[in-house]
């Protein structure tokens, strides 16, 4: 009878613990969602005054430099961004709610004076900082605050990019490659269909998908053309990966303060903007990826938003850094493939997955977001690309506080950040 007794109180703890995360996480999920939808739209309407008046480029050193003070004048100015989002979860350090205010101004002004970011990262960091203060008011202890970060995390991503499944993996994966925390599957999930269903009542459909309508079948030619621009695509990543981590090395060599950096690389970008004659490479990139899966090719492309990027972010101007790796890894598709014999949307859409996966090191997540961004057609290819970009390369990343657990090579223990 004791035994069955401690069985019966045991099985009633556990229905507590779901219903105390259906509870939370749906709450976590409806706030951040609430305030990714003012993030999304907030974001829009920049990028839309920026289209609308092309002179905005010009404003890009004054953008940067007003950045720096924002953070400079809330203490904030050593900010290590999403790499302490990270360390929240892995270390249980505490993350300050000023955070969301910071970079959800300042990325809405980065896009506003056309440096070049996305925004899903900016969203991790909004989202792990909200969840994190209304995880200290519910006087949650230092386990429960790790995954009420990573609920956060989950939501504003899915919010803004509509994508629910690979939100919420992504940021149970992110964080130590090789250890997964299961404990926040269901944490996760559910506050990224909270987040997710928030930003649908507010008409906000993400992207909903992207038109490739060419993938192939699971064949021996098409098997062997996917390999090999999944080893591309690694070679790729690592070379994005390098360029966001040399940029800002750079220019703390050569120019002495963060105010003279972040207009000197205001200039650069808005020099490089006049040069390309456009603003295909300013600002997220969203619409140029629509155009490159329906047929445009533009072979330089991938070079170029790497550029424009690395001089954004690494020039003290926030955002994200997911949609420019997403454009790269389009921009080299369409490029590369056909010239593998892949079709051109469908040769897109893998290296949109494959350089997300070498860049960000989460297989599994990229395999979900091809699934969710370009349905199930193809996904065996799908896998075979992430998973030869994976492995190849190496030991590289966006994030140098993400660990990576398990040697990518063979099994064995390794234990160390990414580089």
């Amino acid at each position: 009878m004791p035994r069955l007794s401690e069985r019966a109180l045991g099985h009633i703890w556990e229905g507590l613990t779901f219903l105390k995360w259906t509870l939370y996480s749906c709450l976590i999920g409806a706030i951040v969602g609430l305030v990714a939808v003012a993030f999304h739209l907030g974001i829009d309407l920049a990028a839309e005054l920026r289209g609308e008046r092309p002179w905005i480029v010009w404003l890009l050193p004054l953008g940067g430099m007003s950045i720096v003070l924002l953070y400079r004048v809330c203490g904030m100015e050593k900010d290590r961004g999403t790499n302490l989002v990270l360390v929240a979860v892995r270390d249980a350090e505490r993350l300050k709610l000023r955070t969301a205010p910071l970079i959800f101004l300042s990325t809405i002004l980065t896009h506003l004076v056309g440096g070049s970011a996305g925004r899903e990262g900016a969203a991790l960091q909004l989202g792990a900082s909200l969840s994190a203060y209304v995880g200290r008011k519910l006087r949650l202890d230092q386990h429960d605050g790790r995954i009420v970060v990573m609920c956060g995390m989950a939501a504003a991503f899915s919010a803004l990019f509509g994508t629910p499944l690979t939100a919420a993996l992504f940021a149970m994966e992110v964080v130590t490659v090789g250890r997964m925390y299961y404990a926040a599957m269901v944490p996760c999930l559910l506050s990224s269909y909270t987040a997710a269903l928030v930003a649908h009542a507010f008409g906000l459909h993400a992207i909903h998908g992207y038109p490739v309508h060419d993938a192939l079948d699971l064949e021996l030619l098409p098997i062997l053309q996917v390999s090999i621009l999944g080893v591309l695509c690694a070679v790729l990543s690592v070379f994005f990966c390098k360029m966001m981590h040399a940029a800002p090395r750079l220019y703390a060599r050569y120019l002495p303060g963060p105010l003279i950096r972040a207009a000197a690389g205001g200039a650069l970008v808005l020099g490089l903007t006049l040069l390309a004659g456009d603003q295909t490479y300013n600002g997220a990139g969203d619409a140029v990826i629509r155009r490159m899966l329906a047929g445009d090719t533009i072979p330089e492309a991938f070079l170029l938003k790497i550029l424009f990027t690395a001089l954004t972010l690494g020039a003290g101007f926030r955002g994200g850094e997911i949609v420019p790796v997403l454009f790269t890894g389009c921009a080299f598709g369409t490029w590369a493939g056909p010239m593998l014999g892949l079709p051109h949307s469908f040769s897109g859409a893998l290296g949109m997955a494959a350089v997300f996966c070498g860049a960000t090191n989460c297989p599994l997540s990229s395999i979900l977001l091809a699934f969710e961004l370009f349905g199930g057609e193809g996904l065996p290819l799908y896998a075979l690309c992430c998973g030869a970009s994976y492995m190849l390369s190496g030991y590289h990343g966006l994030y140098s506080e993400q660990k990576i657990i398990y040697s990518k090579f063979k099994p064995e223990w390794v234990d160390k950040k990414a580089d």
